[in-house]
């Protein structure tokens, strides 16, 4: 009877189906706050990269990814930085994708990602000076430094004949790193900049503000803002008061959201922001596929960001943070296969079999020494009441 019973209860473990293991990644994006209308299609571009994984069945030998939403809030550091604990601490995240805005990745990276090991991996933060935070390698980002922003932004100025501008930028990391960028480069190249003038977040009345702009006396504002606050404000007050017609924007204003709040006040508007690679089509056909708007603002640069934890997972054979950040480099450049949107199974697949890839994805990301991308950038026209690539520098 003890044998019957011993063959019947190994018999049942050996047919009862393989529960696949859940791996924690965290996703902190300002799902509320200044660039809120722009964060879902962010989120579920890396979501989209992490079910690609999970459900080709090659991860870790089958095993799944459960994204864990936190809220960065884009600007307050204190709420960023809980966010941060709680997924490292309480969810247990083993990296994370995000954070977005500079100011807040920079406060969860030095107070609470570095210090734990977790490695992050941003989409969307672009100040110059996190090429310089103490991260031990633990930082990464998938969009340029704004030092690069500055420079195309004025050579398509320079190039347009625009030479004189006012300039107005949103008062924290993100928004003096790139005013920072764009005016040195602009008066190195003959440019001239009649009032550089900082604005607060958050305000009803952006009257005072573009009074200020306008008596400078220059027809072009640059504005180095958020879409879903202050830069909004200062766009909308400028056309209500007639002081501004020709807008030239920041990464941060690009979206549809302004289009749809301003109206056809914005045709003629010309920006610039991170995209427009080799792998940018196969990446707009791969997300239609799977219902995500791949042309979102940084929605390449989160799947990327997202598909890099992965084959660094994949790579490391484990879901030690360590081991993860030790592989980070070595999938994203060469030597190896390369590899598009859309093919994580297929690199994964050539990493268990111990093969090197080259992740390209959908913004032909290569690390340099510091974890950080060289990247291209698409200048913008709106016309007819839609953002239009002009050309890609």
């Amino acid at each position: 009877m003890k044998k019957i019973l011993l063959a019947s209860a190994i018999l049942a473990t050996l047919s009862a189906p393989v529960v696949a293991k859940d791996i924690n990644v965290g996703i902190i994006l300002g799902f509320t706050g200044p660039i809120e209308s722009l964060t879902p299609t962010m989120a579920a571009s890396a979501e989209m990269a992490f079910s690609e994984a999970s459900k080709s069945g090659q991860l870790l030998g089958g095993q799944n990814i459960v994204s864990i939403r936190g809220d960065s809030t884009c600007i307050d550091a204190a709420a960023a930085t809980s966010t941060a604990e709680r997924l490292i601490t309480s969810d247990a995240v083993v990296a994370i994708m995000g954070a977005d805005c500079s100011g807040v990745t920079t406060a969860i990276a030095n107070n609470v990602a570095v210090p734990n090991g977790v490695v992050m991996v941003s989409p969307s933060a672009t100040s110059p000076a996190l090429s310089t935070i103490e991260d031990k390698g633990f930082f990464y980002r998938t969009a340029p430094s704004d030092a690069r922003q500055g420079q195309v932004l004025t050579d398509i100025l320079i190039g347009r004949d625009i030479k004189e501008v006012a300039l107005t930028y949103t008062n924290n990391d993100y928004g003096k790193g790139l005013a920072d960028s764009f005016s040195n480069a602009f008066k190195a190249k003959g440019g001239s900049i009649s009032i550089s003038a900082a604005h607060e977040d958050g305000k009803a009345d952006y009257t005072a503000e573009v009074g200020a702009l306008s008596a400078s006396g220059s027809k072009h504002l640059v504005v180095f803002g958020y879409i879903d606050q202050g830069g909004k404000g200062i766009v909308r007050a400028s056309i209500d008061l007639d002081a501004f017609r020709n807008f030239i924007m920041g990464d941060g204003m690009v979206g549809e959201s302004i289009l749809a709040a301003i109206g056809d006040d914005m045709n003629g508007t010309i920006a610039t922001i991170a995209g427009g690679s080799t792998g940018a089509d196969a990446f707009l056909a791969y997300a239609k596929e799977n219902g995500v708007t791949g042309d979102g603002a940084y929605a390449p640069e989160s799947y990327d960001a997202a598909a890099l934890i992965v084959l660094a997972m994949q790579a490391a054979g484990s879901t030690d943070r360590a081991a993860i950040q030790s592989k980070m480099s070595m999938v994203a450049n060469a030597p190896g296969k390369k590899i598009g949107p859309g093919e994580l199974a297929k690199a994964l697949k050539i990493i268990a079999a111990g093969g090197d890839v080259d992740y390209q994805g959908a913004t032909n990301v290569e690390f340099n020494d510091v974890g950080e991308v060289f990247g291209s950038y698409k200048e913008l026209e709106v016309s007819d009441g839609k953002w239009n690539t002009v050309k890609v520098h």
